[in-house]
């Protein structure tokens, strides 16, 4: 019986090779073959720890969700003032670096599967309203003094901004260049510092 350290290590090469396949190839090119292939083992083996396509995008999307919520927490535990806080945030979420293009491209493929998929977009739903919840804090942090329903409505718009410019970022990379998403973002941060 294999230990749980080596289980564990599997999953986690897998996961990589998941991630790594979905980033470079989309949803048409997310096979257990390219898995395999990508991850240098048998399709036996992907089989195992994800024995269907649906379970190899709900691990993509997992590991997306805490790649974002680690950098997130590490920016709010920072201890800078509430509207840096807030677009450090914003720009973690943005794509601004060739990893945040690999997470942008993982995201639009893993949404596009959700719309067919009852239990891929319930989890997309889940970690969607973690991500609202968690800026709505910071929209908060910045204006206290504003209601809940407009912190949550001006969250809501401000992920919106950050998410639809991943989605044309991922399909023309050129028309929407990391200068473009932070002078969106800081736009649109622009209520917030009068």
């Amino acid at each position: 019986m294999p230990r749980q350290r080596d289980v564990e290590a599997q999953r986690e090469l897998l996961s990589g090779a998941v991630w790594q396949v979905l980033a470079a190839d989309g949803l048409p090119g997310l096979t257990v073959r390219a898995v395999a292939e990508r991850a240098g083992c048998t399709t036996g083996l992907v089989m195992h720890a994800f024995p269907t396509k649906q379970a190899l995008l709900l691990r993509a999307r997992d590991l997306l969700h805490q790649r974002t919520a680690e950098r997130a927490d590490a920016t709010e535990a920072s201890g800078s003032p509430p509207l840096v806080v807030l677009r450090e945030v914003l720009g973690h979420a943005a794509t601004l670096t060739p990893e945040a293009a690999d997470e942008a491209r993982v995201w639009v493929g893993f949404l596009a599967a959700a719309l067919a998929d009852p239990e891929l977009a319930e989890r997309h739903r889940a970690h969607n309203r973690a991500f609202i919840a968690r800026v709505t804090r910071l929209v908060g942090d910045c204006r206290p003094r504003w209601a809940h329903p407009r912190r949550e409505r001006a969250a809501k718009r401000l992920i919106a901004l950050v998410e639809g410019l991943n989605a044309l970022t991922a399909a023309d990379p050129e028309a929407y260049p990391p200068a473009v998403h932070r002078e969106a973002i800081a736009t649109a941060l622009s209520e917030f510092e009068s």
